[in-house]
């Protein structure tokens, strides 16, 4: 089959306007994914078709001669040295306001237009087509055709975490604009809404993540309180399986299956809201959770869960801010090497340990009695209590951590690789090698006492964050050598 059959060309277009440059983006992916689904349409009505249909992905282009005179202390919006550079685009719709501000900044700080145009990496029709009313792609066989042999499929070339990891070498003399592919954040997306059960759009810019489903009661009852209050800038809240509130007063049917993550959003109408997600117990979860919702480029996450206190003078309750981490989840060793270190953010911390002594109205050194700051380590294995001891205590003793949890560490090492603002505030749950185990009757008592303050804490701190100026919080502390101009 030689003959492709493909949209009308569209002649590439320069722009020194960011609005004008997405909105012809939004042209170009709105023209071809159309053309995708008329094609699959009456694919699927006809039969196989007589040739193939393909379309492709928008692209971002800024060709510059020059080195960029910008401030020192931004870590983004410029590109580190002359050359071409270019970036595919997908749902440039969902990403509207990122793409003006990172356009924006690329014209202003190179004084070049940015080139629009079509690229020559095809859109797979799972995504071009899924997720829309009334519309299934069959599985492979399933169909009455070979659904490869007139459509493109997803594309493991171009679905990879290369450019994040550092691996990517720029060929044909271009490089890339930002972190991640077309394809690769398409690919995302679609595990978001299968993972947890709500679109992608909902997510907002301040990612919690719990390890306990008992968070959430406390979360929706929060979200109540600021849609009762009409200056809380707060706009509605969206609960699992995409049920939208915007009363405080509006009840939420309980669903008959929670997705592996359940997750809920307090929306504001710019994105700068807080989204909450259970990402259940164990470093795989935890990193299947963080790989996805870094496409959407938040402005920070942090880990709000809990953890085993391994000092004696620790109470079930008490805080644990994390200054370092021990990894030993492994599920990142292949993408970030154990040796790579991972800085705690002053931002993050000074913000977590502000909104602690808010909410707790201690401070200074009696915010000590109550909290710790120290090493927490990361494991794989939840009944870690019943290995032999001298092996993994001895390590947790040398590395002086002061708690244990399964997820933490591997949050943390992911923002760093994604380069998304991270932190961790852990509660104490349990005491194993002081006798104290998370039992029934205790966690009981335990839960009804502390996760209202702990997810509190973690909400003011998001709050904090907010009005602090992104040049700040996305600051060149996670940003490498050569780093891609998107943020």
């Amino acid at each position: 089959m030689t003959t492709v059959n493909t949209p009308a060309p569209i002649p590439e277009q320069s722009f020194t306007d960011a609005s004008a440059a997405v909105a012809h983006l939004e042209q170009l992916y709105s023209e071809a994914t159309h053309f995708l689904l008329e094609q699959f349409s009456k694919a699927m009505k006809n039969g196989a078709p007589k040739v193939r249909s393909r379309a492709f992905y928008p692209e971002i282009r800024l060709t510059t001669d020059t080195y960029a005179r910008v401030d020192s202390r931004l870590a983004y919006g410029h590109v580190s040295s002359p050359g071409t550079y270019t970036t595919t685009i997908t749902r440039p719709d969902l990403f509207r306001n990122y793409l003006t501000q990172q356009i924006d900044l690329l014209i202003r700080n190179h004084g070049e237009p940015v080139t629009i145009t079509t690229s020559d990496t095809p859109i797979p029709v799972h995504f071009a087509v899924g997720g829309r009313a009334g519309v299934t792609v069959p599985q492979d066989g399933a169909a009455a055709f070979t659904l490869r042999d007139y459509f493109d499929v997803p594309d493991l070339a171009t679905t990879n975490d290369d450019i994040v990891n550092n691996t990517d070498m720029p060929k044909d003399g271009t490089g890339p604009l930002a972190l991640f592919t077309a394809q690769r954040i398409d690919y995302s997306l679609a595990r978001l809404s299968h993972y947890t059960a709500t679109d992608p759009e909902h997510f907002q810019n301040h990612i919690l993540f719990t390890n306990y489903q008992i968070y959430v009661a406390e979360f929706e009852a929060y979200a109540r309180e600021q849609l009762a209050n009409p200056d809380s800038g707060y706009t509605s809240f969206v609960s699992t399986g995409n049920v939208v509130i915007t009363d405080a007063e509006t009840p939420i049917a309980p669903v008959a299956k929670l997705p592996q993550m359940p997750t809920y959003h307090l929306t504001r109408a710019d994105g700068s809201g807080i989204t909450l997600v259970n990402i259940g117990v164990g470093p795989s979860n935890a990193k299947t959770a963080t790989d996805h919702i870094a496409v959407l480029r938040p402005h920070a996450w942090l880990m709000v869960g809990h953890c085993a206190g391994l000092r004696n003078t620790q109470a079930l309750g008490d805080f644990v801010l994390a200054h370092a981490y021990l990894r030993e989840d492994h599920v990142l060793d292949d993408d970030l090497p154990v040796w790579t270190p991972i800085p705690a953010l002053a931002e993050i911390q000074i913000a977590l340990e502000e909104a602690v002594a808010e909410v707790t109205e201690l401070e200074g050194f009696e915010l000590k009695r109550i909290m710790r700051t120290g090493t927490v380590a990361t494991i794989d294995n939840r009944n870690w209590e019943l290995r032999e001891h001298s092996g993994p205590v001895q390590r947790l003793s040398q590395s002086r951590a002061i708690a244990l949890d399964m997820e933490s560490a591997t949050i943390a090492a992911n923002g760093y690789r994604f380069r998304v603002p991270y932190g961790t505030l852990l509660c104490v749950s349990d005491k194993p090698l002081h006798g104290e185990l998370k039992l029934p009757g205790m966690a009981s008592e335990f839960y009804n006492t502390q996760v209202s303050r702990h997810l509190k804490i973690g909400i003011r701190a998001m709050e904090g964050l907010r009005g602090m100026p992104l040049e700040r919080l996305h600051s060149r502390k996670l940003r490498s050598f050569d780093e891609t101009a998107f943020l």
